[in-house]
């Protein structure tokens, strides 16, 4: 059933047209549902209650801040923090992009207004408090945060979404279906046994599975301070083929894209504790996942499937074999 997600995109407006205008177009491409108030900019209580109901309807909601606190409500506070705290109450999950450097801004897209600055810092300590945040310097970075970002949330947290009214199916068609897959999978199985690519590379000049892979990527550390400075740094672990496929195999059993892949594999194996709030963009080297990626593709481990223009991994027949392998419970354990 193809189900798409709704999300809600919060800003202020004049600042950040440019980006909010990429941040809409990446989730297009993703196929989900944007939503926000681009032709009706909230300005007074009866659009505010339009803006609720539109945040009720939606799966997620997408915060952007950048330097300016934005037009305020007779209550004080701006209509995207109001619109912030509303999609809290209601239990929306949240994904907040934050600029790294908002002191550094043009004065055009910078708080000028000494109130408003101090509203500002203390929204953004808000946001930051409790939940994992991103930080972004311009506007071409946006996309690869939102994609990241939402793609680990809807795997970690699938919503209701929206289905096509003549989409749904009757249980008779479903279980059809089902066995339609399950006799797919095993002609599947069948012919990528005697079709696998690593029949042209001789079996002796390949790395076996308990050769050994150095994992290595960088991550960056949000400082706190008045200048709110952001640090990087690196990790590596070194393990086995055998056990880095024991390991993401699970993971793939979705058909998750490459940067999500290379976010799940940094978390397993950098040993930096994603629940801190002050780190993000945890990844594996680039040079390393294409090794990964190759390395199975010649094993027959995996397909790459780029129809959504965004490169995914997916277990082949044998792949879904060794995953089960490697991974089940026997009786003796």
């Amino acid at each position: 059933m193809d189900k798409r997600y709704q999300v809600f995109v919060s800003s202020t407006y004049v600042d950040l047209q440019e980006e909010r205008q990429s941040v809409l177009q990446t989730l297009m491409e993703m196929d989900c549902i944007p939503a926000g108030m681009e032709l009706f900019p909230a300005s007074d209580e009866e659009q505010w209650e339009f803006i609720k109901r539109i945040i009720d309807d939606c799966d997620y909601y997408l915060l952007i801040i950048g330097g300016r606190y934005g037009s305020t409500a007779d209550d004080g506070l701006s209509y995207t923090e109001k619109e912030f705290d509303y999609a809290v109450s209601k239990g929306i999950k949240v994904i907040a992009l934050l600029h790294k450097s908002p002191d550094e801004l043009p004065r055009a897209k910078s708080e000028n207004d000494e109130s408003n600055y101090q509203k500002l810092q203390d929204f953004r300590d808000k946001v930051s408090d409790g939940r994992l945040i991103r930080f972004w310097n311009n506007p071409a970075q946006l996309p690869g945060e939102v994609s990241l970002s939402l793609n680990k949330t809807m795997k970690m947290f699938p919503a209701i979404g929206w289905v096509r009214a003549d989409s749904t199916a009757s249980p008779e068609l479903l279980a059809e279906i089902n066995e339609l897959r399950k006799e797919n999978n095993k002609l599947s199985m069948q012919l990528s046994e005697s079709n696998s690519p690593s029949t042209l590379i001789p079996e002796a000049e390949m790395a076996n599975f308990d050769s050994k892979i150095m994992l290595k990527g960088d991550y960056s550390i949000y400082a706190q301070s008045f200048n709110h400075d952001t640090r990087y740094s690196n990790w590596s672990k070194e393990t086995t083929w055998e056990e880095l496929f024991s390991t993401i195999s699970p993971f793939l059993v979705d058909s998750p894209y490459e940067t999500s892949i290379s976010e799940f594999i940094a978390s397993q194996y950098s040993g930096i504790d994603t629940n801190n709030y002050n780190i993000s963009s945890l990844l594996v080297d680039t040079q390393v996942l294409f090794t990964i990626r190759i390395q199975f593709l010649a094993l027959n481990l995996i397909s790459i499937n780029n129809d959504d223009a965004v490169s995914k991994w997916e277990l082949t027949g044998l792949g879904s074999q060794k995953m089960l392998e490697t991974r089940v419970v026997r009786i003796s354990e």
